[in-house]
């Protein structure tokens, strides 16, 4: 299962915070890959360049440029987990992939009250989120990959 990268933030430290799209953050710590693998250690000489890192198109990785990238399966299986206030919110677009739904069918249990805004859901801006909670509870496990 691909586990999709919503964002990434370096640190100095050559530490990097990755967001995934079912509402998990991770850290992972570059360092111990400039001991193994030669190819990650222009990072390290270049600053710049490793806070230069972004999220490849689709979320299924990190890149710093044409010779340097991390799957988004090595960060996730391999990153420590850590706790953030963002922890288990997924947006309806997010939901709607990882269960295979329509975003219709999740407006529709809000209007209904199946799903409660303030509780289950909330909307920023127009953006709305859902905690994986009310998903599980609702729909069951995800049912595909993001």
């Amino acid at each position: 299962m691909f586990h999709k990268i919503k964002s990434v933030t370096p640190s100095p430290d050559y530490r990097l915070l990755v967001q995934f799209s079912e509402g998990v953050t991770k850290q992972y710590d570059m360092n111990p890959l400039f001991d193994k693998y030669t190819m990650f250690l222009p990072l390290k000489d270049h600053p710049g360049l490793f806070t230069s890192v972004e999220v490849d198109v689709g979320g299924y990785g990190i890149i710093w440029n044409d010779d340097i990238d991390i799957t988004c399966d090595e960060l996730f299986y391999n990153g420590k987990t850590i706790q953030t206030p963002f922890d288990g919110l997924i947006a309806f677009s997010d939901a709607t992939q990882l269960w295979g739904l329509n975003e219709s069918t999740l407006r529709k249990a809000i209007a209904y009250g199946k799903l409660i805004n303030g509780i289950d859901v909330c909307k920023f801006g127009k953006q709305w989120v859902i905690s994986s909670d009310a998903m599980k509870r609702e729909y069951g496990e995800p049912k595909a990959a993001v």
